[in-house]
């Protein structure tokens, strides 16, 4: 018979206490996303990365990202329009993580907190301040695939893919539940797309799958709590007080990186 495997030994170096921190950092991106429709690899990785290198924060996101990105991606009958409006998009977030990881390599260093910190506080920015244009049909399809190629390399360099994808599908009018929905199918292909460029560079193994795998409970945990709590608290004062928070971690992000 084979022994129970040891949650610590998933963790390269892992102790009680980073084991402790690393669930209670995903039960709060799970509230978050559970109030605001996104943000669980924002948080996660803004907050992993204090404790622990960018990559293996990166890996850990993928399977808590990638289920409750699936679970977004709902209603499944409206799913193919939806990917049409945004097909071009979704193509280049893959070309421009799979070419971000073969170019810059796994998220790591001072490099990989600099991009983090500028990502957080751009949207940060913009979700305080910003008040994106409509895209007119006619380019949506080029424009689509530009900004998916952005975005792509940015999930490649810092594990973030929200910037600038997210202002981008805002902009298409989608309404809010084609919103919601758009963003979880996006956050899925990118999700997917940042696992192929860690598996290129060798940061995606069977015993980071497992470690990931075994943070899904309390992501998911995390985010039934954010959906109660949504019909409860006021959304708009919440993601004040998220933006703001996210803006000043990501300004001790690029300090931290450009001192270290």
């Amino acid at each position: 018979m084979r022994a129970p495997v040891n949650p610590l030994d998933l963790f390269p170096g892992g102790t009680p206490a980073l084991l402790a921190v690393t669930v209670a950092v995903f039960v709060l991106a799970g509230v978050v996303k559970g109030v605001v429709g996104l943000g669980l690899p924002t948080i996660s990785m803004a907050m992993l990365a204090l404790v622990m290198a960018p990559a293996q924060a990166a890996a850990l996101l993928i399977v808590p990202s990638l289920i409750t990105n699936l679970w977004q991606a709902r209603p499944w009958p409206t799913l193919f329009l939806t990917l049409r409006r945004i097909g071009a998009l979704q193509v280049g977030v893959c070309v421009g993580t799979i070419a971000g990881a073969l170019w810059l390599g796994a998220p790591s260093g001072h490099w990989a907190s600099v991009c983090l910190g500028l990502a957080l506080i751009a949207y940060a920015a913009w979700g305080l301040f910003g008040s994106p244009p409509s895209v007119p049909r006619r380019h949506e399809q080029m424009l689509g695939a530009v900004v998916g190629v952005v975005t792509g390399v940015i999930t490649a360099a810092t594990g973030v893919f929200v910037i600038p994808a997210v202002p981008y599908l805002q902009a298409l009018n989608l309404g809010k539940d084609g919103l919601i929905q758009a963003m979880g199918i996006s956050f899925t292909v990118s999700t997917v797309a940042l696992a192929a460029g860690l598996a290129l560079n060798g940061g995606y193994s069977s015993g980071t799958a497992g470690a990931s795998v075994l943070m899904l409970l309390p992501a998911l945990i995390g985010m039934a709590l954010g959906q109660w709590l949504r019909n409860r608290l006021s959304a708009r004062t919440f993601k004040l007080c998220f933006m703001i928070s996210l803006a000043l971690l990501g300004a001790y992000q690029v300090v931290q990186g450009w001192t270290a």
